[in-house]
């Protein structure tokens, strides 16, 4: 194939790929739809000429820098937005995005994340964090635990509010529901991210194993105490 050819060839795949817009009176389709007059095309911000691929990239960025969480700059960047149906399923829906989570050091009970899990609990300090991070998620989900909403570090005084408030349910009387939080006596509180028709209990935890972690219960085995409705 001759260079002229090959030349030709390159000409017809570009054009068909990327015509030209129609032009109307002069001025292409695109900035008649838009009324942009010539100067103000002339004096476009460089952004409107990037490719759509450059554009969304930076659209991302900027909206990733500008993101925040409980109030205070997300060191995730992660977003405050909420489908869920319920203050539970929010929960649910917060709690899942700090899925593997983990102290830094391990057995330190520290990390900037969890600085930010207690956050949600007035006077918090240094220490197991499990209570920390159910009121962080409950806080996130716009239902913060406590009659001032407070929050807990203490898993004891969460399930006496609970029960005091009417929110708690006995594992001997009731089942759990997705966006529960699901209290061991006063030693641990996880949130029930799921529940299977067999009754397994499908949970995000932390301080579970020095993370926030998944686990999973077999029916009637996860030896709870009970439960605690967010709303």
């Amino acid at each position: 194939m001759s260079l002229d050819t090959t030349l030709a060839r390159i000409a017809s795949i570009e054009t068909a790929l990327y015509p030209k817009p129609a032009e109307t009176g002069g001025v292409s389709a695109s900035s008649a739809a838009t009324g942009a007059s010539p100067a103000e095309r002339g004096s476009a911000s460089p952004s409107a000429y990037l490719s759509p691929s450059s554009a969304s990239s930076q659209s991302f960025s900027q909206l990733l820098g500008q993101a925040t969480l409980g109030g205070s700059p997300s060191l995730l960047g992660l977003p405050t937005t909420t489908t869920a149906s319920s203050p539970g399923l929010a929960a649910v829906e917060a709690a899942r995005t700090q899925v593997g989570q983990a102290e830094m050091p391990p057995g330190s009970n520290e990390s900037p994340r969890i600085t930010e899990y207690r956050s949600a609990v007035q006077g918090a300090e240094v220490g197991p964090w499990c209570a920390d991070f159910a009121s962080w998620c409950a806080a996130q989900a716009g239902t913060p635990l406590g009659d001032n909403g407070e929050g807990f570090q203490s898993v004891s005084a969460l399930w006496s509010w609970a029960e005091s408030s009417g929110r708690a349910v006995p594992a001997t009387s009731g089942t759990p529901e997705a966006g529960d939080l699901i209290v061991w006596g006063g030693e641990h509180v996880g949130l029930v991210e799921s529940v299977d028709p067999d009754g397994t209990i499908h949970t995000i935890e932390g301080n579970s194993s020095d993370e926030v972690a998944q686990r999973t219960y077999p029916p009637g085995g996860s030896g709870a105490t009970g439960y605690v409705r967010l709303g």
